[in-house]
């Protein structure tokens, strides 16, 4: 289980990791907003714990837009704000479960159990952007009601990226959670943009709206926008 330490106090930040380490999970620390935002969306993680005084963008901040964007990563808040006005607040913008620090380790983590016990939330069966059509149990997909013809490979690339509207995903991030590739002695960056131009013929030629858009030395972003 991988799980994602955003809190601005190093100390704090580092015996978290220490105690999490050693109950055998993966521990990564951001210590401010701004990249606790883009390790949300770049890398995959079972559980996040957010503080809320953060510098840049406030935590609840963070969880707001993640929640926005469909994201149901589990969130516990921890956070020295103990009114109850603040406890709402976090709950109202998304967060599964809320300590008031100082706390005692052991109830961390029977409060992380409880969150990683629960069952996934419901499977995404469609997906849809302008008229872009994604059936995600047949497998298959449309544009402007036409059928696309589509590779297995083409059809989970493009599910990813649409999942993701909205969001640069780089190639890093398709090599790993679309290839399921960690590690190869060479790249997968030119499988994947030849997959890439033949999925833009496919989903874009002759169509006003453009979906698929590179974004050049960073990555790919399906979003609509007029040719």
């Amino acid at each position: 289980m991988r799980i994602l330490i955003v809190e601005d106090d190093r100390k704090i930040a580092k015996a978290l990791r220490k105690g999490l380490e050693a109950e055998s999970y993966s521990v990564a620390v951001a210590h401010t907003g701004e990249d606790a935002f883009f390790l949300v969306n770049s890398q995959s993680f079972d559980l996040v714990l957010l503080d809320i005084m953060l510098p840049g963008r406030g935590g609840i901040e963070i969880l707001a837009a993640m929640r926005k964007r469909g994201m149901k990563i589990p969130v516990l808040i921890l956070t020295a704000k103990d009114a109850v006005e603040d406890r709402v607040q976090g709950l109202d913008a998304g967060a599964d479960d809320y300590l008031v620090k100082p706390f005692v380790f052991a109830e961390l983590l029977a409060r992380i159990r409880a969150l990683l016990r629960r069952g996934p939330a419901e499977p995404v069966v469609a997906l849809r952007i302008m008229d872009l059509e994604m059936d995600l149990v047949a497998r298959t997909a449309r544009r402007d009601n036409r059928a696309l013809d589509l590779t297995p490979r083409e059809f989970e690339l493009l599910a990813y990226l649409v999942q993701r509207q909205g969001q640069i995903v780089s190639r890093e991030m398709i090599a790993r959670d679309v290839w399921k590739e960690t590690w190869r002695h060479t790249p997968l960056d030119n499988v994947i943009d030849v997959h890439m131009v033949r999925l833009r013929r496919k989903v874009d030629e002759g169509n006003a709206t453009r979906i698929l858009h590179t974004r050049r030395g960073v990555g790919f972003m399906v979003k609509a926008d007029r040719a």
